[in-house]
């Protein structure tokens, strides 16, 4: 299955171009970039010897450049190239898009040292207005939308393969964690969370590893955007709300690849993540694509709860989100006591029946429906 990515907002100058492996970015390079040469560092010789002497950029640039826009793959595998692309940009107009699947080297020694003269854009799982009619709720909830493995002819093969494929290229390649095996069990740990508010130290004693090692591996997930932490909405508070970020894996079926299973583990409950990490992920992959919009979500102490948050310059709207075929006033009152403070927003319930529904004033919608027409500009579910 061949599928253009449609929401990748590319800048006209120089850019980084980042998402984890598998999302499409060496697809869209060869479709959209036009006319680019590459230096690919997932090659080893080039990568050893770049690593070695980086200086010789400008050889490989006075040797090869002709004009064209210069891709580097995988810059985060040798950061100090970039002190010679700043120079490249500044003193012989060359255009770059690096791209890179882990933000750890370049956010420390790297971004920065473009000083702004490069912009950034995020590539995300596919949206399922991007597939179109080849979206299915069902697959996507089962084998997440991350491009390689939603492409696949075997996708619990690939998807399987996928985090062993971090670990070993990435992880281990990089030396990211000291102690591989500890890094391992915690991935299975973490997945625990996955749609809850995050304990670090429940995290640490499940682990039996120290906070601080956990605090550095939920650090190492993010900046290879593996998972994200997201903040409680407080703005203009009326009442009391919990402090700690909710947690999410970037991607429904990797959440699955990495959640143990066992007797005691009803599958409506993991059916219940999944589908909050899709729309999650929607949600963030909208929020990149649509500039100044950011994701929350919203909770007392009490436990009155709103899944998702989506504040900015383009829209204020809060989701719940429910795994059941109906829903009921219950089901409701979170979005009603948000509402009730900040009547600027617009609340809506998701659920996986087939018809949508109004209880109480908030519209409750298909979750598949409401994910479909789910595009860069446009969230305002009351508009289908």
């Amino acid at each position: 299955m061949q599928t253009k990515r449609r929401y990748i907002r590319p800048a006209e100058g120089s850019f980084f171009l980042l998402g984890p492996r598998g999302t499409g970015k060496s697809t869209w390079l060869a479709n959209e970039a036009g006319k680019t040469i590459t230096l690919d560092l997932l090659n080893p010789e080039l990568h050893r010897r770049f690593l070695a002497r980086p200086e010789l950029l400008t050889d490989w640039l006075a040797a090869n450049w002709d004009g064209q826009t210069v891709v580097i793959d995988e810059v985060q595998r040798v950061p100090e190239l970039l002190s010679v692309v700043h120079h490249s940009i500044e003193n012989a107009n060359i255009r770059f898009i690096l791209t890179g699947s882990s933000a750890r080297k370049l956010k420390r020694t790297g971004i920065d040292l473009l000083a702004g003269r490069a912009g950034i854009s995020m590539v995300h799982p596919f949206m399922a207005s991007e597939l179109g009619a080849d979206f299915a709720l069902a697959r996507a909830l089962k084998w997440g939308l991350v491009p390689l493995v939603y492409a696949s002819a075997e996708p619990d093969i690939t998807l399987a393969g996928y985090i062993s494929l971090y670990l070993r290229e990435e992880i281990m390649a990089e030396g990211l964690v000291r102690n591989i095996g500890s890094f391992s069990r915690f991935l299975e740990v973490i997945s625990f969370s996955h749609g809850s508010i995050l304990n670090i130290s429940e995290v640490s004693r499940e682990c039996e590893v120290s906070r601080k090692t956990v605090e550095g591996y939920v650090a190492v997930m993010e900046d290879m955007m593996l998972a994200e932490r997201i903040p409680v909405f407080s703005k203009r508070a009326k009442r009391a709300l919990v402090k700690q970020s909710k947690f999410y894996c970037f991607d429904a079926g990797v959440f699955r690849s990495l959640r143990p299973k066992g007797p005691l583990d009803r599958p409506e409950e993991i059916d219940g993540l999944a589908l909050e990490g899709l729309v999650y992920q929607h949600l963030r992959a909208w929020c990149n694509y649509t500039p100044s919009n950011q994701l929350f979500f919203w909770r007392t102490p009490a436990g009155t709860e709103v899944d998702f948050v989506v504040y900015g310059q383009s829209a204020f709207c809060a989701f719940e989100v429910k795994n059941g075929r109906t829903v009921s006033r219950k089901d409701v009152r979170g979005l009603k006591a948000f509402y009730s403070d900040y009547p600027e927003s617009t609340p809506t319930l998701l659920f996986r029946g087939a018809e949508r529904t109004v209880i109480d004033g908030i519209l409750c919608l298909p979750c598949e429906q409401f994910l479909s027409h789910v595009i860069p500009g446009s969230l305002a579910p009351h508009d289908r």
